[in-house]
C-alpha cells in the first residue's frame, strides 16, 4: 500500500492514537487526511481536513462517505473505554457504549467506505484493536468484549474484502499513553510508536501489528492451554 499521494480518513483523530495516526499519514506523504471528529469546532491539527463524524450516527457516517469519496485508506480508531461497567455489579451502560462505538461504529464506517475503497483500487482498512481482544479483563470487561468483537469483525472484513484488493490491518497494543489509559499505573507504549508501526505495516502490506511485547506474548499464548493466572492489560 503506497501512502504517498493518497487520501485517508482517520476516525477519532483529534487526540491520542488517532491524532498520531493522522500526523503519521501526513509525514509519510499522504496528500489529504480527513480528521473524523465528533465536533470539528474543537479544532484539529494543521494540515488535516476536519470532518464531522460520530461513528454511532448513521446519517453522519453516510455524509462522511459522500464527502470523503477520494480516500484509499480508512483507519477506524474512534473508541471508548466503557470502564464504568463492573463485572459483577451495577449497570451495563458503559459496556453498551463501548460496543456501540468500538464494534458497531467500526462496522458502520467499514460498511460505508468499503465500496469507496473498491472504487479507488482497493486501498487499506485499518482497525485499532487491543491486546484485550484476546484476554479477558475483569477490571474493564465491557471494553475487552467490544475489542474481541471488533477483532472478529476485522477478520470477517479481511475475508470479505480480499476480492476487491483491500488490505485489512488489525493493530493490537497493550496500554498506550493516552487519556483512555491515564488511570492505569503500568508500562505504556507511545501513540506515535503505534502509528509508526502501522505506517510500516501499510507500506509492507502486513495484515497485523503487534505493537509491544505484552501484546506479542498474548497472541502467542492463544494456542496454550487455559489457566487461572491473571492476564495482561489493554
Amino acid at each position: 500500500m503506497d501512502i504517498k499521494g493518497s487520501a485517508a480518513l482517520v476516525t477519532g483523530a483529534n487526540r491520542g492514537i488517532g491524532r498520531a495516526f493522522a500526523r503519521g499519514l501526513l509525514e509519510h506523504g499522504a496528500a489529504k487526511v480527513y480528521a473524523g471528529v465528533r465536533d470539528p469546532a474543537h479544532g484539529v491539527d494543521e494540515g488535516l481536513t476536519p470532518l464531522r463524524l460520530d461513528v454511532t450516527e448513521p446519517a453522519q457516517v453516510a455524509t462522511a462517505a459522500a464527502i470523503a469519496g477520494d480516500v484509499s485508506i480508512v483507519i477506524n480508531n474512534a473508541g471508548v473505554g466503557g470502564t464504568g461497567t463492573e463485572l459483577l455489579a451495577g449497570g451495563f451502560e458503559g459496556a453498551r457504549q463501548a460496543m456501540e462505538v468500538n464494534y458497531f461504529g467500526t462496522w458502520a464506517v467499514s460498511r460505508a467506505f468499503a465500496p469507496i475503497l473498491a472504487r479507488n483500487g482497493g486501498g487499506a482498512l485499518v482497525n485499532m484493536l487491543s491486546l484485550a481482544s484476546w484476554v479477558g479483563q475483569p477490571d474493564f470487561p465491557g471494553y475487552a468484549a467490544s475489542k474481541a468483537a471488533q477483532w472478529s469483525l476485522t477478520d470477517a472484513l479481511r475475508q470479505a474484502l480480499r476480492e476487491q484488493n483491500t488490505l485489512v490491518v488489525g493493530v493490537h497494543a497493550g496500554f498506550v499513553d493516552t487519556d483512555l489509559s491515564a488511570w492505569v499505573d503500568a508500562p505504556k507504549i507511545t501513540a506515535v510508536d503505534v502509528a509508526e508501526q502501522t505506517m510500516e505495516a501499510l507500506a509492507n502490506d502486513w495484515l497485523e501489528v503487534l505493537a509491544d511485547e505484552e501484546t506479542r506474548q498474548a497472541k502467542a499464548a492463544l494456542s496454550q492451554p487455559l489457566h487461572a493466572e491473571p492476564g495482561p492489560g489493554m
